[in-house]
């Protein structure tokens, strides 16, 4: 059988979350996917397709720094050094494994081949970085454009990811593939009132984690809080009545989030997603100093669809505000089987 190679970004558990569904479309469509990544993306999705063939790439090492966008120019040449050492384990694959028709980059910059087809996944074409969002923009459109074609992951309205997914200055072929999630609406019976799900890089996810169990503890409701932290075994805890999970699988964590009435968490693009297609209420608390989540939480609250504020603001009182919000709503992508007619 054929093999495609699929590699998430490993930058929280997003990338990787959303790569679930394209493992799947695969599968369905008699194409054995070879999963390629790092760190915990790595290991959750070893842990969502344990028969899958897996290869560790090199990992880009970023680390989080109170003012993200100039520490990322900083941490340039330790990414570029990866990318190259990524593109040399990736050619040297494809070498050594015939049957490989494909390759599927989510974000991942060197994961691509000048022997087969090369897809990017990406909604951020415009990188919002505040005042060098136009060199940031650029580097990424330059970047996207060595492939061989780019799928974006929303509407061809843009309706979740606005301006970030403006596709203008690409000049290779692109598809909006509508949203992609791991998750399926179903309506059960509310159990939680809060779910909190936590994410992204560990030092924030951390102090974003002891935040809220402070926020929380005197809540007269049920809550339930998902560190997001991917560990080899499953544990569960209670502190001041709130039950705490080290991670869920993808499964549990779709049924946990049905069974929800109000979803605290980031804004990060993935999440957006799954929860759009679950069409929960939601408040979001973007992660300080983080462009892109500060510009999305800003946007679909002008949409009138969930309202944020930052951590220093949160307060409880302020989950009354969902009442005046339309909750997040979209349609599921059913990815269509003309998309791999590249291979």
């Amino acid at each position: 059988m054929k093999k495609i190679i699929v590699a998430p970004l490993n930058w929280g558990l997003g990338h990787a979350a959303r790569c679930v569904p394209i493992i799947h479309f695969l599968l369905e469509n008699k194409f054995i996917p070879v999963i390629a990544s790092d760190g915990k993306a790595l290991l959750f999705l070893q842990q969502e397709f344990p028969n899958l063939e897996s290869i560790e790439l090199p990992s880009y090492g970023i680390s989080y720094a109170k003012n993200l966008k100039t520490s990322l120019l900083f941490q340039l040449p330790k990414i570029y050094s990866a990318v190259q050492k990524e593109e040399k384990a990736i050619d040297r694959y494809i070498k050594e494994n015939k049957t490989v028709v494909g390759v599927i980059s989510d974000n991942r910059f060197g994961v691509r081949s000048v022997k087969v087809p090369s897809i990017y996944i990406t909604h951020q074409i415009q990188v919002f970085s505040g005042i060098i969002t136009a060199i940031s923009s650029k580097i990424h459109q330059h970047i996207i454009n060595k492939f061989d074609q780019c799928w974006i992951p929303d509407s061809k309205e843009q309706t979740l990811s606005g301006e970030l997914s403006n596709p203008q200055e690409l000049k290779i072929p692109y598809r909006f593939i509508g949203s992609l999630s791991r998750f399926s609406k179903e309506e059960l019976p509310i159990k939680n009132d809060v779910l909190i799900i936590l994410s992204g890089i560990e030092s924030q996810r951390k102090s974003f984690e002891l935040m809220l169990l402070n926020k929380f503890k005197n809540y007269e409701e049920k809550v339930v809080l998902v560190q997001g932290k991917i560990e080899n075994q499953q544990t569960i805890k209670e502190q001041n009545k709130i039950t705490i999970h080290n991670y869920l699988l993808s499964s549990e964590l779709e049924k946990e989030i049905n069974q929800s009435r109000i979803i605290v968490c980031r804004s990060g693009y993935s999440s957006i997603m799954d929860l759009a297609i679950l069409e929960k209420k939601v408040y979001f608390i973007p992660t300080p100093n983080q462009p892109e989540q500060e510009y999305l939480a800003k946007y679909l609250s002008e949409e009138k669809q969930a309202p944020f504020s930052t951590e220093q603001e949160f307060v409880i009182e302020k989950l009354q505000e969902l009442e005046s919000y339309t909750g997040l709503y979209s349609k599921k992508s059913f990815l269509n089987k003309d998309l791999i007619s590249l291979f």
